[in-house]
This record gives structure tokens, sequence and C-alpha cells, in this order.
């Protein structure tokens, strides 16, 4: 379900927040439409969770204008709430409730009539595996069953927007398959997903994404594009000396990135014509016999190239 170009349910221009001399986000332009499931993905400090924070009405912007689900941000937060749902990192509901006690106790914080309450409830611990739990208290239960609680008091009562602040962190690769596959469930129903994550596998299943970096947008495309557009070309070099070949070749020019894959050395190398014929009497000069060949391009290159510029220890607000 796709909403009109002309509307999208969150829209900032030139939104930043700054803390004192440092700017965590910086002149952020950002547009989001209905029934996406729409990525943040940067390094820690990037500005991902300021960024959701001033989107769902929790942080004042030091500058620049937001409009979430046609409400003006900060005037209108409190007319937002009704239609939003927000997944913090950590978790946030009460371990010493029960699984259905939490649940029971956000029905009447978002005010859900009386009688449907407990229906919508019982839906939600089905949806989520979580039947058996009910009367569990939330503090023992495992990360993956406390993140599924978690989404299910997300959407407890129906948003139409759903925030979530790298939801994933603290589960295993099961529990982070089985997530997404609700949020995809949720999308397909139209509800329009923000979700930061660090993990790349995770960017690469977001119908668009967004990369952050010092608290500036570098790139903003759906991830298959990204890729086709990537600057630079990665390479294999084909060696039985893998670490060695790293040393030689990290400070050469036109080498942006390189990681040993395996028994292998990926390189991610700008277009600088007969790059490959001078990195290969590089490597012979330092005794090793290698082979460069063409690599695929994957999320995690164009995300080196995006944020390839030296990262400042602090970053001043003009």
């Amino acid at each position: 379900m796709t909403a009109s170009p002309d509307h999208p349910v969150i829209r900032a221009r030139g939104l930043g927040k700054r803390f004192g001399k440092l700017a965590a986000v910086e002149a952020l332009d950002l547009s989001v439409y209905r029934g996406e499931v729409y990525g943040f993905l940067g390094p820690n400090g990037s500005g991902k969770s300021t960024t959701l924070r001033m989107l769902c009405g929790l942080l004042r912007p030091s500058d620049g204008e937001v409009e979430v689900l046609g409400h003006r941000l900060p005037r209108e937060a409190e007319r937002l709430k009704r239609q939003l749902g927000y997944m913090t990192q950590s978790f946030s509901l009460y371990e010493d409730l029960t699984v259905g006690e939490n649940l029971a106790f956000l029905a009447a914080v978002h005010e859900l009539p009386r009688e449907p309450a407990p229906r919508r409830i019982g839906e939600l611990l089905d949806r989520y595996w979580l039947a058996d739990r009910r009367h569990q208290l939330a503090g023992t239960l495992s990360g993956g069953q406390r993140q599924r609680l978690a989404l299910a008091a997300a959407v407890l009562h129906a948003p139409d927007l759903l925030l979530l602040d790298e939801p994933t962190s603290a589960v295993d690769p099961q529990s982070r398959r089985e997530f997404w596959e609700s949020l995809f469930e949720l999308a397909d129903g139209g509800t329009t997903i923000l979700v930061s994550t660090h993990y790349m596998d995770e960017a690469e299943r977001c119908t668009r994404l967004a990369i952050l970096d010092e608290g500036r947008l570098v790139a903003d495309d759906s991830p298959r594009e990204l890729m086709a557009s990537l600057p630079g070309r990665p390479l294999l070099v084909e060696s039985d000396r893998p670490r060695l070949a790293q040393r030689l070749l990290e400070d050469q020019p036109g080498v942006i990135a390189l990681a040993q894959i395996g028994a292998s050395l990926r390189l991610l190398a700008s277009d600088e014509a007969g790059l490959e014929q001078r990195l290969t009497e590089r490597l012979r000069q330092g005794g090793i016999d290698a082979r460069l060949v063409p690599g695929t391009a994957n999320l995690e290159d164009v995300f080196v190239a995006a944020t390839r510029q030296p990262r400042q220890a602090t970053r001043e607000a003009p």
C-alpha cells in the first residue's frame, strides 16, 4: 500500500539537533511513504536514535521542520501519540508485571475500549507466540520473547506508523528473522515502519535505506539502487597470504577499504585507471603472487564508501 508522493507519512526538512556545542543531527531532509519499511543504517553516534526521538516528538529539534502523519512537531506531538508506535533499544516494559498485565496496562494507557481490549491482547499474544507466557513475569523472559512482547506493546493500539530503534541488537539470528517477518506482515497491512539497525542483512531487507554518518544523511535509496550506483568497485585479491597482502595495500592511493573474508581479501577500490596493475605490482614487490578479480557489490561496500571520510571525536556546531 503506497501513498501519493505528494503526501509522505514523514517529512523533515533541514532537521537538526544540537546538545550544547555538539551537533548530533545536521540539515537532515527525509521523506518516508506509507507502507514502506524504511531503514536507518549508520555507525554508533551517527544520529539515528536522536532522529527517531525527534520524529516521535520526544526531542525538540534545534533546527528545521518536521511533519509526521500530518502533525507538525513538536507543536502537535500529543495528537501524534495515538497514531504512533515506538520501540526503544532497551526493554522498557515492567519486569515485575506479567506479559498479560503489561499489555492490559498499556491498553488502559491508550484508552482502548474495555470490551475489545482483551480480544486485541489475545490476538497479539497468539500472533507473537506469547500465549503460553501470558502469566509469566516479563523480567524472566528470554531476549527473543522480550522483543516480541515489546513489539506487541508497540502495535497494541494499531498505530499507522511504527518507529523501531535497533530492536534486534540483543537477540539471536532466528529471533531476528522471525521479528522481520512480523515487520513485513505489518507493512503489508499498511503500517509504515522506520527502523534503525547496524546489521547489513537487516538493512538489505528494507524497501528503502538511509545511511547516516556524523549526523548527516549521506545516502538514501533502495538497497538495490545503492549497490548499483556504488562509487568505486569491489575487487577480490586471490592470495595465500591475505594478511600480508592487506598490510601491503592498506595505504595505497585508490584503496578505499580492505577486509579479509575467509582466505580472500576484499578490496573496495576507486575507478582510477590502471589501479589493478599498480596494486598487483605492489604485491609482487612485497613477495606475493596474487590475482585481482572483480567482485560483486554488497551493502557493506556502499556503507564503507558513504562513510569513508575520517570521523571526528566531536562535532562542534557552527
